[in-house]
């Protein structure tokens, strides 16, 4: 399904979300959402034949933890569950969703650390945020061979193209104008 496209659009809100609905991407990134729309949301996803990814951590209202994985896996089923969090990323896995660990590049130390927690989890895909560092998206994927998502601060085109050449999957943004039909293929 995530071979035909390029980016995951990421949804903020409801704007962002009727633009996702009208598109021909089939996959996206539900960011923050408010746990008492999550009902309406996946009923317009299904409806239009979407699919998406939950950032479990940005769930409004919603503890994200194991309990909280387990509810929204069976409740809801989406595509797949985003987190920092180890033990959602497991949940997530024995629920048989498809998970994306997500990391943040601040220092070394902090890359090191979240290769452990990778070894321990691994998730079928990492978010690399910022996006825009193409030396350690080829790092974190030749290291972990795990198929990598470039996220956060990426804005043009070429920002895109570098991410995606230096070896990401996809990109995910909530940079509406990025979203568009040249990076959804047949």
């Amino acid at each position: 399904m995530l071979d035909r496209q390029s980016i995951l659009p990421a949804i903020r809100d409801m704007r962002d979300l009727e633009v996702f609905l009208a598109s021909d991407f089939v996959v996206g990134v539900l960011l923050e959402v408010h746990i008492a729309r999550l009902d309406a949301v996946f009923r317009l996803l299904t409806e239009h034949g979407k699919n998406v990814f939950i950032h479990l951590d940005l769930i409004q209202g919603l503890k994200a933890d194991e309990y909280a994985t387990e509810f929204i896996c069976q409740t809801y089923r989406p595509y797949g569950i985003i987190s920092t969090k180890g033990s959602v990323i497991l949940k997530a896995k024995q629920k048989q969703v498809k998970t994306v660990q997500r990391l943040f590049l601040i220092d070394s130390s902090s890359l090191e650390k979240s290769y452990r927690m990778i070894e321990r989890t691994r998730p079928d895909y990492i978010e690399v945020l910022p996006g825009l560092v193409p030396k350690y998206i080829r790092e974190v994927k030749a290291r972990t061979g795990i198929p990598v998502f470039a996220g956060g601060l990426i804005s043009t085109a070429g920002e895109v193209k570098a991410a995606l050449d230096a070896g990401a999957s996809v990109i995910t943004t909530s940079n509406r104008t990025l979203w568009n039909d040249r990076h959804v293929s047949s």
